[in-house]
């Protein structure tokens, strides 16, 4: 490696440290170059040793562009956050496509599964490779193409069930214990990040996939459609919502709370900032949100905004445990990082991260957890 490619790999380390972030999960262009003094260049004289020693006795030439790579990823690895990553060009680019509600994949929908450690399928798209192919939710992914994944690589073994359209993949999946392979052809996948319908009735139900880019525009819409058809209650189901977009939720709630809190971050200066809603539309209906342990980060931050500001009550099981908020920055050259930089608490101050929100009314069975819903709501409408 020479010494150029050593300096260039020093200024682009420090500036992965240095660079400023915004809050949320707003994705920012950053450009490259900064003087490092002599202090901090000190951190780096082991690292250009090693390389040293690496250039001088592998036995074999190097790929410089891995080691770059395994450099920024490792400098992340460093933090012991399973939430925050180094992603290349490629990997950013995934990242970034994922978030839009259409892809190129296999079509279902994971989440982690922390009983087992393994990354869990929590919905099959209808009409999608992986439907046709036999794929049911509660599967588990072992391996991607043959190399085994844990939940804590859930976005590298994603990244790598995504392709170009007709190529394919085998994942080994898991389903009672005994293990089989799918050869799965990717295709263009378009997600449905709401569902809604009309159940009993006067009873409005509406499911949130995941907060994605537009899911506050969908939700919006299926509730405008809800409330004409003059319902009188709504279940609001997050259940197997691994999150997404912090605005998203946060517009989502707008609907739902009136004029009050509806989260609040804290960074590591101890800095808080408070996200409101106002009354301009609020829904004047009772509300139940449904959640299970697969209920993560965004989808809490709905349920305890509801929960606290006392709009509603929540059905099911305690929910997965993530208070944590992460930063998505895209630099110049298109690769990019995922970083954890706050800490989230509900308006009461709660803060869930490896706790979960435990539900008002705990219902283990699911398929009794959406009647229970109805069955409150009902009473809540007689009442008025």
């Amino acid at each position: 490696m020479n010494s150029n490619k050593k300096r260039n790999i020093i200024k682009s380390i420090a500036l992965v440290v240095a660079s400023s972030i915004v809050t949320t999960f707003v994705i920012t262009q950053f450009g490259f170059g900064r003087i490092i003094p002599s202090s901090e260049y000190k951190k780096y004289k082991k690292m250009l040793m090693l390389s040293d020693v690496i250039e001088r006795d592998f036995y074999k030439k190097t790929d410089e562009s891995k080691l770059e790579t395994g450099l920024y990823k490792g400098l992340f690895s460093g933090l012991d956050d399973e939430y925050s990553s180094y992603y290349t060009k490629e990997e950013m680019s995934q990242l970034i496509e994922s978030t839009s509600g259409k892809y190129k994949g296999v079509g279902i929908v994971v989440g982690p599964d922390k009983p087992s450690g393994a990354i869990k399928v929590q919905q099959v798209i209808n009409g999608s490779p992986a439907s046709k192919s036999g794929v049911k939710a509660g599967d588990l992914i072992i391996k991607v193409n043959g190399k085994a994944y844990s939940y804590q690589e859930m976005d590298v073994a994603v990244k790598n069930m995504r392709g170009e359209e007709g190529t394919s993949v085998t994942v080994t999946f898991s389903r009672d214990g005994e293990l089989f392979d799918k050869k799965i052809e990717r295709k263009e996948i378009k997600l449905e990040s709401i569902k809604s319908k009309k159940i009993d009735n006067d009873i409005g139900y509406i499911q949130i996939v995941g907060f994605d880019e537009g899911t506050d525009e969908d939700f919006n819409k299926a509730l405008d459609s809800l409330e004409k058809s003059k319902i009188k209650g709504l279940v609001i189901d997050v259940r197997d919502n691994g999150g997404g977009y912090l605005d998203v939720v946060e517009k989502i709630a707008d609907r739902l709370l009136g004029e009050s809190v509806i989260v609040y971050t804290k960074d590591n200066t101890g800095k808080k900032v408070y996200s409101k809603s106002n009354d301009k539309q609020k829904v004047d209906v009772p509300i139940v949100i449904l959640t299970n342990g697969n209920s993560a980060s965004a989808s809490e931050i709905l349920t305890g905004a509801i929960l606290d500001n006392k709009a509603g009550v929540s059905i099911g099981t305690l929910t997965f445990g993530k208070g944590l908020v992460q930063s998505v920055v895209q630099l110049r050259d298109g690769s990019g990082y995922k970083l954890t930089t706050a800490q989230y608490f509900t308006p009461n101050g709660n803060y869930i991260n490896k706790k979960g929100i435990k539900p008002t009314i705990e219902v283990k069975e699911v398929e009794k957890q959406l009647p229970k819903a109805v069955e409150y709501l009902k009473k809540e409408i007689e009442k008025k």
